[in-house]
């Protein structure tokens, strides 16, 4: 492939946990023989939550009852990423890096705080002061009326031989209500928030995927080679 680090961007718009998860099982094993180029998969998923390693990934932090689970058609699922329990649904921007961190990335808090970084810069694009909390993963905000944070984005990542999957989820639209159903990422005392109701108007979601796009590249230092039309997918 060269020297060049190439990208390719994949948008599969509304997919359920299970077919996204074998994809980058795939995706990873083909990334790890050198058939393919680094791929960044943008994504929704149906109401689905999901359990991390940490612990015994999250169980405890259900906090809706199985009736009201199976009513709403809410499945459970293990991931085998880093992290505790987080929800996932429409109006959230999940993003899969499949990319390979040789030679110069083999760093997995450099590669984590690097994921951040990328969604601080596409929360700056919309005026939204995204930042770090020391000994915690993800994106924060200041909430308002309060001295503690609110959590914008969640990262969860899985690197084997040095190759990545699973990644990062940004609430744009997301319904807030939805994360009443668990502890999110099992921090009781933290709350969670959306780009749109920080900026207080509706927002676009293929258009934040440009921008993580546009920062993702930036970041890893890679060259978008091909990408899916906006109207592949992910403008839902």
């Amino acid at each position: 492939m060269g020297s060049e680090r190439r990208l390719a961007v994949r948008r599969l718009g509304l997919v359920p946990y299970a077919e996204a998860l074998t994809l980058q099982h795939q995706l990873v094993e083909e990334r790890r023989a050198g058939r393919i180029d680094d791929v960044l998969l943008l994504v929704q998923h149906p109401h689905v939550l999901t359990l991390g390693v940490k612990g015994h990934g999250g169980r405890s932090h259900v906090l809706a009852t199985d009736e009201l689970l199976a009513d709403r058609g809410i499945s459970i699922h293990e991931t085998g990423r880093g992290g505790d329990i987080t929800y996932h649904g429409p109006g959230q921007l999940v993003g899969y890096p499949i990319i390979c961190l040789k030679p110069d990335r083999c760093d997995v808090h450099k590669y984590v705080r690097d994921l951040e970084e990328v969604l601080i810069r596409t929360a700056a694009d919309y005026g939204i002061a995204g930042r770090r909390i020391e000994g915690l993963t993800g994106v924060w905000v200041q909430a308002e009326n309060t001295a503690g944070a609110e959590k914008l984005a969640a990262i969860g990542v899985r690197i084997s031989r040095w190759v990545t999957s699973h990644g990062f989820a940004l609430n744009v639209t997301t319904n807030l209500e939805h994360f009443s159903w668990i502890v999110p990422c099992g921090i009781a005392d933290r709350g969670v928030t959306s780009m749109a109701r920080l900026r207080g108007g509706a927002l676009r979601l293929e258009e934040v995927a440009e921008s993580v796009v546009r920062h993702f590249a930036a970041v890893f230092n890679r060259t978008v080679v091909s990408r899916d039309s906006p109207s592949a997918g992910i403008a839902r």
